[in-house]
């Protein structure tokens, strides 16, 4: 018999400030954006479906992606069909989403204190994480901290319900909404929630308004602040023709826009959730059980091995990263299993740093070099923790799962078969949150390090929801409850809990996240004075989400008269915005960064570019250094490129007199 299911199981949304225009979620790992009407309906041409272009509207407004749920039934092999309403089996299909943000009244980011999987000491309350907007007291008063539009159902198809203040539904009386703001933008939505022809259900996220009180001065952000960025489940209630009614559950995830929308990090959020079901859940027993990997474990290349070997030579398109070039991909047939290669395998095995028993803390964290080649180790990312001195987690490394599995194909024991369905999880599942990042986390872009967590799933990749619609219209949302206490089995998750521990802002931490001065010689201190501890080492956050290094795009006379350089010179991607009060006012000036070849060989010879900048609202200007001399000869001064945001009435009012920072490395 045919199980159903919602597929994805963890769908990813995100915010965007086009007030019509969106794009359905990509559909495979690294894929690109599927493009739809106005109503969500996906476009095909001659049966191929048609991908996105443009990521902004004709106002030159980021459009938001919408996270397209469907119905699927799954057989006892494995393979999928999906189930909509033109299915002569389905009597009808009912949708109801409840997302909330729970920022503001959860505790402050302070990287892996708080985190329960590194043990009970580390709790927030054990080592003094204070909340966020501690002077608000009372269990009513926090419950307000909370945005919570209430549910929304909806059933059959064409339908449209808001997750605004103006739509609360009148029964639930924990419905919420933050004052209006004295910076930045109100916030009187959280998105909404559509049905297509077929019944699929699409959610949208807000439009990337955030707004506060007070000046921001951390990645963290700041009390007093909000921002439109949301999680919840997504319950369907199918009613089969025969009578039978199925209630299946799925999650949503709504995110800040991904700027380099087909390029991977080299940890995904797919890597995690693996990891997870694999060594908690149960998901292949052959691989993991009893607490131990099966040494005997045959890896298959093209699930478990190419995608580590591959993606950190494509950091180089957001990235000055040219020591990932000279071994991704390896210098060598990687496929080859047989003695030719074994010695290569393996030294090449040995660059990739150990992740230790627990994932996060030991292992080779802290190690930079290799001691036996004086290479760089591997990947050459920020740890979880570079940033303070407790709960030190210096340089990223690979899940455990990803590590082991990386060991079998260095001994030679992987096949190249095509990978088998992994049981109760579709393509789907793995691909939406293979879109997101993985690791490091501190605290990540979309999510943090509470999904490795296994008291957040009820399957693997699937989210469990803490209670029903019913409970909450009674309780509300809780404020306080902590869903990765170890050992409460079957305790899952409310709406908000995903993004609750994530900046707030976002824009604080997507402005100051680029790169890392990380300190690779004492292994008990990241910084000294409030400054990273010298010697340090020039390390990347997550480029494909937070582009660092880029080639403009710019080719035609009057695009590079406005960008004030010419293409291709490699650049700074948020050149212009200085400060996290210019990133709250105009994270939406930036551009993304495609591939602009075309034909049968775009993916074999890409070509990354930063498109779709608005340019026209900055300014490209030079500085010029020289000596003292120079003001009044100038006979000798240096000439460097510069830009800053021009003049811009409708742009939000934000605070710039204490929120002017140092760029990341040196304010983190």
């Amino acid at each position: 018999m045919d199980q159903y299911v919602i597929a994805p199981s963890i769908g990813i949304a995100r915010v965007g400030n086009s007030p019509d225009a969106f794009y359905l979620a990509p559909e495979s790992i690294g894929g690109r954006p599927l493009a739809c009407d106005a109503q969500g309906q996906q476009l095909f041409d001659q049966g191929q479906p048609v991908y996105v272009e443009q990521y902004k509207d004709a106002e030159g407004r980021i459009k938001r992606q919408a996270a397209r749920f469907a119905v699927y039934a799954v057989a006892a092999d494995g393979s999928t069909r999906e189930v909509t309403l033109d299915d002569p089996q389905v009597a009808s299909v009912q949708w109801t989403v409840h997302v909330a943000n729970k920022k503001a009244v959860w505790y402050n980011f302070q990287e892996l204190q708080g985190n329960l999987l590194l043990g009970p000491d580390n709790s927030y309350e054990k080592v003094g994480v204070p909340l966020r907007n501690a002077s608000v007291t009372g269990e009513q008063a926090r419950q307000q901290l909370i945005i919570d539009p209430g549910p929304r159902t909806l059933q059959g198809a064409g339908g449209v319900a808001d997750f605004s203040s103006d739509s609360i539904p009148p029964d639930y009386r924990f419905g919420s909404f933050p004052p209006p703001p004295s910076q930045g933008l109100p916030i009187k939505t959280l998105g909404e929630m559509r049905t297509d022809q077929q019944g699929r259900l699409l959610v949208l996220g807000g439009y990337g308004h955030a707004g506060g009180n007070q000046s921001i001065t951390s990645f963290a952000g700041a009390d007093g602040w909000h921002d439109d960025i949301s999680d919840g489940p997504v319950t369907c209630t199918l009613t089969l023709t025969n009578g039978q009614v199925l209630n299946l559950t799925a999650w949503c995830i709504v995110g800040s826009p991904k700027f380099a929308p087909e390029l991977e990090n080299i940890v995904t959020l797919d890597d995690l959730a693996f990891d997870v079901a694999v060594r908690d859940l149960g998901l292949l027993p052959e691989l993991f059980s009893n607490g131990c990997y099966n040494p005997d474990y045959v890896a298959n290349y093209s699930r478990d091995i190419e995608p580590i070997l591959r993606r950190p030579g494509t950091y180089r398109w957001v990235a000055s990263v040219p020591s990932l070039n000279s071994f991704s991909p390896p210098p060598f047939d990687a496929t080859d299993a047989s003695e030719r290669t074994a010695e290569l395998r393996q030294a090449y095995f040995r660059l990739f740093r150990d992740p230790g028993a627990n994932g996060f803390t030991d292992g080779q964290q802290g190690q930079l070099f290799d001691a036996d080649s004086g290479i760089p180790m591997m990947p050459l990312n920020s740890g979880s923790n570079s940033v303070s001195n407790a709960v030190l987690a210096k340089f990223l490394t690979l899940t455990r799962t990803q590590h082991f599995l990386l060991g079998q194909w260095a001994a030679g024991k992987f096949s190249l078969d095509a990978p088998a369905p992994l049981p109760g999880v579709t393509a789907l599942d793995r691909a939406s949150v293979g879109n997101c990042v993985g690791g490091p986390l501190c605290p990540g872009i979309e999510v943090t390090w509470s999904l490795y967590s296994p008291e957040l799933y009820e399957a693997p990749f699937r989210i469990r929801h803490r209670h029903d619609e019913a409970y909450y219209y009674q309780y509300g949302l809780d404020p306080q409850e902590n869903e990765t206490v170890p050992g409460l089995a079957f305790q899952g998750c409310e709406p908000g809990d995903l993004t609750k521990r994530m900046a707030i802002p976002w824009q604080a931490d997507f402005f100051q996240c680029t790169v890392q001065y990380v300190n690779f010689t004492d292994p008990e201190v990241n910084k000294e004075n409030g400054v990273p501890k010298a010697p340090s080492y020039y390390a990347y956050w997550w480029p494909p989400q937070s582009p660092w290094n880029v080639l403009p795009g710019d080719s035609t006379a009057l695009s590079q008269d406005q960008s004030g350089i010419p293409a291709a010179l490699q650049s700074i991607y948020s050149r212009g915005i200085n400060s996290f009060s210019e990133m709250i006012q105009a994270w939406h000036y930036l551009g993304f960064i495609t591939n602009q070849a075309t034909g049968p060989y775009r993916s074999l010879f890409p070509y990354f570019v930063e498109t779709e900048r608005n340019n026209e609202r900055f300014v490209a200007a030079s500085v010029a250094v020289a000596g003292a001399g120079n003001v009044l000869t100038g006979a000798d001064a240096n000439f460097f490129n510069t830009w800053y945001l021009a003049p811009d009435p409708e742009r939000p009012k934000v605070d710039t007199r204490r929120a002017i920072a140092t760029r990341g490395h040196l304010a983190r």
